[in-house]
């Protein structure tokens, strides 16, 4: 759209889908949601106070860490660096992106421009205007020697050209997929095309020049994604090898590449792109608010006053109307009338089919596309005999590697760990890992998780949760204050407060609360959880679940008047301290951040009347001087932010 940045615009997007929604909700009678993610503006005190912070972890830990590099001179290739000497190298540290320490040397050759016909199966084919259904890919290639094989990397998306071109009063659409966008695209051009790698740029179905309707993350986009990955794979400039990277809904897209894969697919970088449409908007059942809205938003956000738009697909018609159909009657099949969810749910699919890697980016703050799609998909795919890496500082919807968007986030949301979470290794990173797969150099990277704390330290482990870590239950009963009371959406609430904790506390991975409830008339219900500390008052995280879900995942049961239930909830993943000393405080109300209130919110006898239950939190131990922590060559030391 005119004016947003091309890798902002699905954040826009949500934010007016939300919009949008909330003001059906409110004139419907239900009070306004509370919906809106957390800014800032990084002051002074903050910096100070960081740059504090950090000068006292090098002095506590920075000394064993440093006997590593002394003792472990290494001598290989740069980019083979180990992640405990990543702090050593002689990085740019003064830009906006991470960059390669050495420059290539190949010049891009012009774009081309192609055009992909795909054979859809019978159910996908559309009505209104027939015609082929193409993908349109824009191809950079490097100058290599004539002869020389070289690998591509792509990003796929809806959002080139993407706005309304001719709809009054709208404005400009984005740019076309032939200049390189603002997230992947110039990035992957800058760094990776001169080191030897071809560089694509897709639009799915009904979206820039493509054809066919758009299916938003259904069978028929996914069929198109992976024609196109088999026909950059068979080119004669091509090696053969084929890997995918994107954010949000371009990190979607390498899931669904990996559902039916292209043999030439060989790895996916998917930086919070959803695991599944339903696994996005709904958790445990609680609906965020966009969802009521997303596809509808999509197909008029991609249609223009042209022949080429007058397409339609048959979950055109069922899309929009399922989230309502979810969130209001799933107990009586609401979400399982069709089959719109169980098409657009990529993961069992990429377990079952994909024989390539993985390295999944997550930012633990992230209220785009929740981090619970990471967790425990990591250690899925390792069991499914997949290679997988990940990556999760306390970022939100972003890189690993944009400190000027790190630099923006609030208390509680990320901000304690700011500036060392930017990432200004995550080119070196990926170098080696396409390096391996996409080019055949050099041994198979193992298997990792690098890990944030809340306070901005990081630690590498082999899966996540951590294989040693161990649960410590309270019951909320005996060991916890204030465990009893309403929660309903009309004001009330209940707040929990723990025991002090002695000792430092780590805890790392998802945290339980299985709360032991009875419903009212309106034999509905819903629960938000917010973890803080209680002696600092600093946001930890969240947990939320609709009562008709209370088992979790995705299989509602109804419900009656009057009844106990189990409520086997799960909060996000979480790597938190909780210093000598300190408390920790759960409050619970019917709903919280970007989640609407549940069908019983407005109803005087709804609610849920809370009888105690049990708080899992898992922890681990890692001393000061275990080598698991590292030091990453992160943007702190740099003043003041790059423009």
């Amino acid at each position: 759209m005119a004016g947003i940045p091309d890798d902002d615009v699905e954040v826009v997007l949500d934010a007016i889908i939300a919009d949008a929604t909330q003001q059906k909700i409110i004139a419907g009678g239900i009070e306004e949601l509370n919906h809106g993610r957390r800014q800032l503006n990084f002051s002074a005190v903050t910096t100070v106070a960081v740059s504090i912070v950090f000068l006292l972890l090098a002095m506590t830990f920075g000394e064993s860490l440093m006997k590593t590099t002394s003792e472990g001179d290494f001598s290989g290739d740069w980019w083979d660096t180990p992640l405990q000497l990543r702090h050593t190298m002689d990085l740019p540290m003064d830009t906006l992106r991470a960059q390669l320490p050495v420059n290539g040397t190949y010049e891009a050759l012009p774009y081309t421009e192609h055009f992909i016909e795909v054979e859809l199966p019978a159910s996908e084919q559309d009505v209104g205007f027939p015609g082929p259904a193409l993908m349109h890919i824009a191809l950079w290639l490097p100058n290599v020697p004539e002869g020389e094989k070289i690998p591509v990397i792509m990003t796929i998306h809806p959002y080139y050209d993407f706005g309304g071109e001719g709809m009054p009063g709208v404005g400009d659409d984005s740019s076309p997929n032939t200049v390189p966008d603002g997230g992947v695209g110039k990035w992957v051009y800058d760094t990776f095309l001169p080191h030897g790698y071809a560089f694509a740029q897709a639009s799915t179905f009904g979206t820039g020049q493509s054809t066919h309707c758009q299916d938003v993350k259904g069978l028929g986009e996914q069929t198109g994604i992976q024609a196109a990955t088999d026909w950059l794979g068979q080119q004669n400039w091509s090696n053969g090898n084929v890997g995918l990277m994107g954010k949000s809904y371009a990190g979607t897209t390498n899931w669904e590449a990996a559902q039916n894969p292209s043999e030439h697919l060989k790895t996916i970088v998917p930086i919070s792109g959803s695991i599944g449409v339903q696994e996005m908007f709904y958790r445990n059942g609680s609906s965020e608010a966009r969802a009521m809205g997303y596809d509808a938003a999509y197909q008029a956000a991609t249609t223009d006053l042209t022949t080429d738009d007058v397409r339609m697909c048959s979950d055109d018609l069922v899309g929009p109307l399922n989230p309502w159909s979810t969130w209001g009657w799933a107990e009586f099949g609401g979400a399982d009338w069709s089959d719109y969810w169980d098409e657009r749910r990529h993961l069992p699919d990429v377990l079952e089919n994909y024989k390539g890697s993985v390295y999944i980016v997550w930012g633990l703050q992230d209220w785009n596309v929740d981090p619970y799609h990471a967790f425990p998909t990591y250690q899925l795919l390792r069991d499914a005999g997949i290679n997988t890496r990940a990556i999760s500082g306390q970022w939100a919807h972003n890189y690993p590697d944009q400190p000027d968007r790190h630099s923006e986030l609030s208390s509680g949301y990320g901000s304690e760990a700011y500036p060392n979470m930017s990432r200004m290794d995550w080119a070196v990173e990926l170098f080696g890992w396409f390096n391996y797969y996409l080019k055949d150099i050099g041994e198979e990277p193992e298997p990792m998780v690098q890990i944030q704390t809340n306070d901005g330290r990081w630690h590498v482990e082999e899966t996540w949760p951590p294989e040693d870590v161990s649960l410590l239950v309270h019951d909320l009963s005996s060991d916890w204050n204030g465990a009893s009371g309403t929660v309903n959406g009309l004001g009330s609430s209940v707040t929990m407060t723990s025991p002090v904790f002695p000792n430092q506390t780590h805890i790392s991975g998802l945290p339980t609360l299985h709360l032991e409830v009875t419903t009212q008339v309106c034999n509905g219900g819903q629960i938000f959880a917010t973890m803080y500390d209680d002696t600092s008052n600093l946001r930890l995280g969240h947990a939320t679940m609709d009562i008709r879900y209370r088992d979790g995942g995705y299989e509602a049961k109804a419900t009656a008047p009057g009844t106990g239930y189990t409520m086997l909830m799960e909060f996000n993943p979480l790597d938190v301290i909780v210093p000598a000393g300190h408390s920790l405080r759960i409050e619970l109300t019917e709903t919280g951040e970007d989640y609407l209130p549940g069908p019983c919110a407005g109803n005087p006898l709804g609610g849920l009347i809370i009888e105690g239950g049990t708080v899992g939190l898992p922890l681990i131990d890692r001393p000061v001087d275990d080598d698991r922590w590292f030091l990453s060559p992160a943007w702190w030391d740099q003043q003041p932010i790059p423009s």
